[in-house]
């Protein structure tokens, strides 16, 4: 008899263990998710607002992308910070999705290149949002919690900012459409 209570308090030890190996395996999951998807995002928003600086004609979509260079290097500076000392790791590049828009950005200039650029801000900072928000209340690593706490605000400003100039760039296709149109 007390060998199988020995088993079954073997037995249980180890179930106890291995659910929590499980629990923390998840916890590092949905963290090193958040660090690749936050990681990935400011990569894109910096390739993306340099080709901006480059291409565009419109003084508002360079100042504004010149903001974002700026913004988005210091948090991928500060999360790499947190990165390092949590010895999670970080993409080397961008996802292929914003690595195909890149390389379509490259390609064009002009208005149209305004509304493609100011569009997928809206669409990108809609998606930081979501993400920061979700870290900031159910992330389990303090650190990176705090992160997204702190930068969320920045994202919801950038957010209101892209959604003016995509409403501003394409006001200004309306307006040159209606010009093209009355000659």
């Amino acid at each position: 008899m007390s060998r199988a209570l020995l088993c079954a308090a073997i037995l249980a030890v180890c179930l106890t263990a291995s659910a929590r190996e499980d629990k923390d395996k998840a916890k590092a999951s949905s963290d090193q998710a958040f660090v690749t998807k936050a990681m990935q995002s400011d990569m894109a928003e910096i390739n993306v607002s340099r080709i901006a600086v480059k291409n565009s004609n419109d003084s508002d979509v360079k100042k504004f992308a010149q903001k974002m260079i700026d913004d988005h290097t210091k948090t991928s500076d500060e999360l790499l910070k947190i990165v390092n000392k949590k010895q999670l790791r970080g993409p080397a590049t961008m996802d292929a999705e914003h690595d195909k828009l890149a390389k379509k950005l490259a390609a064009m200039t002009g208005s149209a290149f305004d509304r493609e650029y100011a569009a997928g801000q809206v669409k990108d900072h809609e998606a930081a949002v979501d993400l920061f928000e979700k870290q900031s209340k159910d992330g389990k690593d303090d650190d990176l919690k705090a992160f997204a706490k702190k930068h969320l605000p920045h994202l919801k400003e950038h957010l209101k900012m892209a959604k003016e100039l995509n409403d501003k760039v394409g006001k200004d296709k309306k307006s040159k459409d209606k010009g093209d149109k009355e000659r």
